[in-house]
């Protein structure tokens, strides 16, 4: 276990993602219980990808996610009420309701869109990025995105516009080994989606293990270092998993048999990361002490959301325009 991560920011670590595993998963039972309206997309057994990238930033820093963005939402300090109340539909939510769970935004966190067309930020996040480099400002541009984006155009517009203008932007690729429904190694001519094509942009191969957090943070850091100081980009391919399929509406009987149980048994992040901190000599009192108070605030975010009420008709009319109304001018 590296030296160079504190105690105290395993801990946080930790926490993290617990936070992000019980909130995902109260989402999951809500939907169930019909009290999250649409569909949702669920990162459950992506934890440690949100939380390495998450705990190396620096406030100002930006997060530019997919529709499966809860978690790097959350990640960036978003309170669970706002998030699950956004995904119920009500008053109290993150957007007030109007966004639901592909949608969420927070400005104040660095929360820039989660965004439901495949590949539509990466460009986003290099002119944000390149704002930064433009106004001499120490941000930077965190993208995310699944491995079905790397046989998207945008993703190689984006990756060639932030190389030659060595742009301070990090690109994260969670290759969960699954497009929508379809694998993804059936229709891509490289191995590995990301890493495989970095070189072709004159960028490191940098593939790692999405499961193992202190891994994602050193590598998140180190990238982020390079980028803040002027070195430019990096391409970063996370090898992960989701456990449940692309969205509610999805079964996943594509996935071969045994292979779900193989990564919750034995490559789940949360279980991964609990026995390297048993490991390390923190008592299982301190780990138990934090799972049950994330527990608490978990249903008690719940109760809120559940007693908040609906948004009125009028909020129909806000925010439609950047002035804030739904008036066309022209």
């Amino acid at each position: 276990m590296n030296a160079s991560i504190s105690s105290q920011l395993r801990l946080r670590m930790y926490r993290m993602q617990v936070e992000l595993r019980e909130t995902e998963q109260r989402a999951h039972d809500l939907f169930l219980q019909n009290l999250v309206k649409g569909t949702s997309h669920l990162a459950l057994g992506q934890e440690a990808v949100a939380t390495g990238f998450a705990a190396a930033m620096e406030p100002g820093d930006l997060t530019f996610c997919t529709y499966r963005g809860h978690a790097h939402t959350l990640a960036r300090g978003v309170a669970m009420e706002k998030v699950l109340g956004e995904l119920m539909g009500r008053e109290n939510g993150l957007m007030r309701g109007k966004g639901g769970s592909m949608h969420l935004t927070s400005v104040e966190h660095g929360v820039m869109g989660s965004y439901a067309i495949v590949g539509a930020h990466l460009p986003i996040a290099c002119g944000a990025a390149w704002r930064a480099q433009y106004k001499g400002a120490k941000d930077i541009s965190v993208c995310f995105f699944g491995d079905g984006t790397t046989n998207i155009g945008s993703f190689h517009e984006a990756l060639n516009f932030a190389v030659v203008w060595k742009l301070p932007v990090v690109f994260v690729c969670e290759n969960n080994l699954y497009m929508e429904y379809t694998p993804i190694g059936l229709v891509t001519a490289v191995a590995d989606p990301a890493a495989g094509r970095a070189s072709a942009y004159g960028l490191e191969s940098i593939l790692i293990d999405g499961q193992d957090a202190d891994l994602v943070y050193e590598t998140a850091k180190k990238a982020y270092d390079k980028a803040r100081s002027g070195g430019g980009p990096s391409l970063i391919e996370c090898k992960t998993y989701r456990y449940s399929g692309h969205s509610r509406a999805d079964p996943a009987k594509y996935r071969p048999e045994g292979e779900l149980d193989h990564w919750r048994n034995d490559r789940d992040p949360v279980k991964i990361y609990r026995k390297r901190l048993l490991e390390s000599g923190i008592g299982e009192d301190q780990l138990a002490a934090i799972e049950n108070d994330v527990k608490r605030l978990v249903d008690e975010a719940t109760e809120l959301c559940k007693a908040a009420p609906k948004p009125s008709v009028d909020l129909l009319y806000t925010d439609v325009y950047a002035d804030g109304g739904w008036a066309w001018r022209n």
